[in-house]
């Protein structure tokens, strides 16, 4: 999957992303079958296990604060979901070759205004998963290893240090664009193949699908 263009990468990630994003609550057969999707998708990147296992793990911890408090039973299909939905866009980031964002990011059909958002949140997260290395490396240092070891580490202060701490350096990567004549326009050029296109219309119905399956199936 790695010869695929960025473009069509990214936009595979986001049509993934959508559909688990929305299912009918406690959908839980095909909740099962994006996490399939999901986890194929990120065997086929060859993705990093190590950095994906350390950036799902705080990810999670810090969903949990917040999906919690709404009850057992609807948090537990909220972090499930969002497991996938951060497995998906995880393995693509982690894939993705430095500051290549951008050139992925220019062949969506979005507004301008929207695509430098999503610029500037892409710029964020390549700064996230480097604040997060480092973590990772202190707490080694510190004789903390092992998946245990690691998540005494990443407590809620430490979570909350590592998200002040990426704030403020992807502050200064913006202020460092813009000295060097970002104006919010890429000066770059990306189209899909047939072949792409077609792999993208059978994605695209095989989420839709999945999607409107989940609300014709009744709760138990």
């Amino acid at each position: 999957m790695r010869n695929l263009s960025l473009t069509l990468r990214l936009q595979l990630s986001l049509i993934i992303v959508v559909g688990a994003a929305f299912l009918k609550l406690n959908a839980w057969y095909w909740l099962g079958a994006y996490g399939i999707i999901a986890l194929c998708w990120a065997i086929s990147l060859r993705v990093p296990i190590r950095k994906l296992t350390g950036l799902l793990g705080l990810e999670l911890i810090f969903l949990s604060f917040l999906a919690l408090p709404l009850g057992w039973e609807r948090a537990s299909f909220l972090l499930v979901r969002s497991l996938v939905c951060l497995l998906t866009m995880n393995s693509f980031l982690l894939t993705l070759p430095p500051h290549s964002f951008g050139i992925a990011l220019k062949g969506l059909p979005l507004p301008g205004a929207f695509k430098e958002t999503l610029l500037l949140a892409g710029q964020y997260l390549e700064i996230l998963l480097g604040e997060v290395t480092q973590m990772q490396r202190s707490a080694k240092l510190r004789g903390l290893n092992g998946a245990a070891g690691w998540v005494r580490y990443a407590n809620a202060a430490m979570i909350g240090a590592l998200y002040l701490r990426s704030l403020d350096r992807a502050e200064r990567v913006y202020a460092a664009m813009i000295a060097r004549g970002y104006n919010g326009m890429l000066p770059v050029t990306s189209t899909l193949r047939m072949k792409e296109r077609f792999l993208l219309l059978g994605m695209s119905i095989l989420a839709l699908s999945l999607t409107i399956a989940s609300y014709q199936l009744p709760l138990e």
